[in-house]
């Protein structure tokens, strides 16, 4: 037992080393951008951070490589020290802001009630969750008057979180034979994720997609039209598919052409990368040949019409090129799980989508899209192993039992036994998802006025353990904290498809003797 939690704390510090080196670059972002007063904020959190790291690490030196339930233990534990830990710049600048303790020459600005929010620990630690798990609800009531330091803050940790805390630390940490491929599966990375047999190789070729793509997508934006900042920032938390923005719309704040150019950036990212590398390749036919692309683009489509339908239906927009365009917005950025938005979704304005148009968002946001991707949600592939798996039980009862049965899933065939194993995964994680779900509304309906509508909880609730970020209005500063704190526990355990956090939570049980 002792050598399993030396196992978690170990790589949990080895995590937290490579993390921490967000916060030097984080520096010279401020100081590039006159910010003086955020560097020690952002220096005294790289020093925190990096000594919880290096004391753990020294600690637990001499822990054996990690098994499947170590590793399942670190991920867990990983996203969590990281909520608190990155909540840190939050807190500390807000605080220097307030106090305002530096010379005129550090150029602190006056106090606005944007920032001024995260002095409060709790409104720090639900936006650094948001951000790492990238789901983008946020804290940040207008974020337009957030200091551009916290929106570097707040994309670079979705865009980190987007491909994976542990990927980057694979990518720099690992040798052959450190148990990188244990680690890397914990962070619900499934085995068709790999592009090289090597788990190394792999997380590179994952970083120069993922980087090439930011890239790619930046320049996009600046060709529609977008200013270099935030066509930076949205490109970092639209590739990651995470949603935070430098405006308080969204990108409803642009005209349609930009509007037009964020939708392939979000399907982008919600790709698998070994997709991506095979097309990069020239291997062109994997759009349709492999079975999630094909249905992302299948049901992208479908859902993208069915919202213009009714939102045309209720004369949502005047025009007919305004209700496609919101449509296919809307839909693509919750199936993606990006949540950047262009139209509101509740709130009681005076265009807030319909009871229908919110439920058919509902369903992107439940499903998302491909495994392999920076995507949240149950992932297609976990909807189709489930849905044709039940049909494909539902045979079986037909069937004489001499008969030898297969399931075709994509360019899989399964056999008996390999259709129940990964019929029963899809299953437990999709009821865990429910009842975590039911939990999460049940809460908010508890801890919030009667004057919220239910099917905005759900929506809320539903949004942030997909990891999506959309929001209809319930989620604020103004939240009770219990509030809060359930959201960050959704935001948590649907990024790492609740698996992992079971097994650390139960750990945890029975270290404290909590099982009867």
């Amino acid at each position: 037992m002792r050598q399993r939690y030396a196992a978690v704390g170990r790589d949990l510090g080895r995590i937290l080393q490579v993390v921490s080196l967000m916060l030097p670059v984080s520096i010279l972002i401020a100081i590039v951008n006159g910010e003086f007063y955020a560097v020690p904020a952002f220096a005294i959190s790289a020093v925190v951070m990096a000594g919880v790291g290096t004391i753990l690490v020294r600690w637990f030196r001499d822990a054996p490589s990690p098994g499947k339930l170590e590793a399942m233990m670190t991920a867990a534990s990983a996203w969590g020290a990281l909520a608190l830990l990155g909540a840190l710049p939050f807190f500390l600048i807000a605080w220097t802001i307030y106090l305002d303790p530096y010379p005129a020459w550090a150029n602190t600005p006056v106090v606005d009630e944007t920032t001024d929010v995260f002095r409060r620990p709790i409104n720090g630690i639900f936006e650094s969750i948001s951000g790492y798990t990238s789901t983008g609800l946020t804290m940040a009531v207008v974020e337009d008057e957030l200091p551009r330091s916290l929106h570097w803050w707040r994309s670079f940790t979705e865009w980190i979180g987007g491909v994976g805390v542990i990927v980057l630390t694979v990518a720099i940490l690992a040798r052959p034979g450190s148990g990188s491929l244990t680690l890397f599966r914990s962070e619900a990375r499934e085995k068709k994720s790999k592009i090289h047999p090597s788990v190394v190789s792999t997380v590179t070729e994952i970083w120069k997609i993922y980087l090439g793509f930011t890239i790619a997508s930046i320049a996009l934006l600046l060709a529609a039209g977008m200013p270099l900042w935030p066509a930076i920032n949205h490109a970092m938390t639209g590739i990651a598919t995470g949603g935070f923005s430098v405006h308080a719309e969204s990108i409803g704040a642009y005209g349609p052409l930009i509007q037009y150019a964020v939708v392939p950036i979000m399907v982008a990212g919600s790709i698998a990368f070994p997709v991506h590398y095979l097309i990069l390749k020239g291997e062109i036919d994997n759009f349709y040949k492999d079975i999630q692309t094909r249905w992302i683009f299948i049901w992208f489509t479908i859902g993208s019409l069915a919202l213009t339908f009714v939102l045309t239906a209720n004369s949502q927009f005047e025009t007919l090129e305004q209700n496609f365009r919101h449509g296919l917005f809307q839909f693509v950025s919750a199936t993606s799980n990006t949540g950047f938005g262009t139209a509101a979704i509740g709130g009681g304005t005076e265009r807030a989508m319909s009871a229908g148009a919110t439920f058919i968002i509902c369903l992107g946001m439940l499903t998302g899209a491909a495994a392999g991707s920076t995507v949240g949600g149950l992932k297609l592939i976990r909807v189709a192993t489930l849905l044709k798996g039940t049909v494909w039980q539902v045979k079986d009862v037909f069937t004489p039992d001499s008969a030898v049965r297969n399931l075709k899933l994509g360019k899989r065939t399964l056999s008996e036994d390999e259709v129940q194993r990964e019929y029963t995964e899809a299953a437990v994680v999709f009821v865990l998802w429910i009842i975590f779900l039911i939990v999460g509304v049940a809460v908010l309906l508890w801890l919030l006025s009667p004057d919220h509508p239910a099917e905005y909880v759900i929506f809320d609730v539903m949004s942030a353990q997909s990891n999506v970020g959309l929001d209809a209005g319930i989620t604020g500063p103004h939240m009770p904290d219990a509030a809060k704190v359930m959201l960050i526990f959704n935001m948590w355990i649907g990024r790492l498809e609740i698996i992992p956090v079971a097994v650390l939570l139960g750990a945890a049980f029975r270290r404290l003797d909590l099982y009867t």
